[in-house]
């Protein structure tokens, strides 16, 4: 059970894969909202701060690298938690250069997802 409300930001542009984990968060017990590219997804830290960003490496529009480095340039969120969701093959390094706290490999387990949102909401409490 939890102690309080926390905020998840999903930005996945699979407009499946991002209702699936919108609604998984939800069922948790989380605050969500998601984005189907990082322009959407800036639009949202507009007032409100996440705890953690679930974030698509390569979105049109504005990919990882493009939102992460507007989000900063910006000031928004600077607290959440990130994890970088992608089938690349250099994910790893990917989620250094994104100064992400996790990433998760496509396709994934749902759970594995939960886990991980769970473990870094318990670290940075």
């Amino acid at each position: 059970m939890r102690r309080a409300i926390t905020r998840v930001l999903v930005v996945e542009d699979d407009a499946i894969l991002r209702e699936t984990l919108a609604e998984v968060l939800v069922d948790e017990g989380h605050d969500v909202r998601s984005a189907a590219h990082g322009h959407e997804a800036l639009e949202h830290l507009d007032g409100w701060e996440p705890h953690v960003i679930l974030l698509d490496l390569m979105m049109p529009t504005m990919d990882a690298y493009a939102f992460r480095t507007r989000q900063r340039q910006l000031g928004l969120a600077a607290d959440a938690q990130t994890v970088v969701i992608s089938a690349a093959r250099n994910l790893e390094a990917a989620a250094v250069r994104l100064e992400a706290d996790g990433w998760i490999a496509k396709p994934f387990d749902l759970e594995q997802v939960v886990g991980l949102v769970d473990r870094l909401l318990e670290r940075a409490s």
